[in-house]
């Protein structure tokens, strides 16, 4: 269980990290910079990150997707059980700071490293929604073919929102994206 205390200051390394990023560049900065502009030790940034690229490309949500998968009717396709799925999990979160998660998402899109990082997130995603599927009887290959797709249409539309100025909230383009997987048209 975290602190307050060590909330504020894992906030904080996020933030003066971010600030570094967009400043000087996401590869001339170094963890040094972020832990004394956070006016911490590094080794204190090493316990709430455990790398430099974890401040960009962490995602905690993966229990919570496998979840909502589950939750879902299995007489539903494997498709539509994870579009659902997925954006039950989105609505159980709280909503993210939009222009922080901007910052984040414009510095990983166009460095090929991080997005290196989130495409290997993005797998382990797959492989929760994957076991969640197969523990229901889908078949390894429709199980994959259903989480691929909407995980791809979400980075899709991460991607597009994040490099772009539409004043949208990123809610909106994970809505709009799993809605272009809905047979129906509508999100449900």
């Amino acid at each position: 269980m975290t602190t307050p205390r060590a909330e504020r200051t894992r906030a904080r390394l996020q933030a003066c990290a971010l600030e570094l990023f967009t400043a000087q560049g996401y590869d001339a900065t170094t963890v040094e910079q972020i832990a004394t502009a956070a006016g911490v030790s590094h080794m204190t940034f090493f316990r709430h990150f455990p790398t430099k690229e974890s401040v960009l490309v962490e995602d905690p949500y993966d229990p919570l997707i496998a979840e909502a998968v589950r939750a879902q009717p299995t007489d539903l396709p494997p498709l539509e059980r994870v579009r659902r799925g997925l954006l039950g999990a989105w609505s159980a979160v709280p909503p993210p700071v939009d222009a922080e998660t901007r910052k984040r998402v414009s510095i990983m899109a166009v460095h090929p490293g991080l997005r290196a990082k989130a495409w290997e997130n993005n797998q382990r995603t797959e492989q929760v929604i994957v076991e969640a599927l197969m523990a229901a009887g889908t078949s390894r290959l429709e199980a994959t073919v259903a989480a691929g797709a909407c995980l791809g249409a979400i980075m899709a539309a991460l991607v597009q929102w994040g490099t772009t100025d539409d004043d949208a909230p990123l809610g909106a383009y994970i809505v709009t994206a799993m809605t272009q997987l809905d047979p129906t048209g509508g999100p449900r």
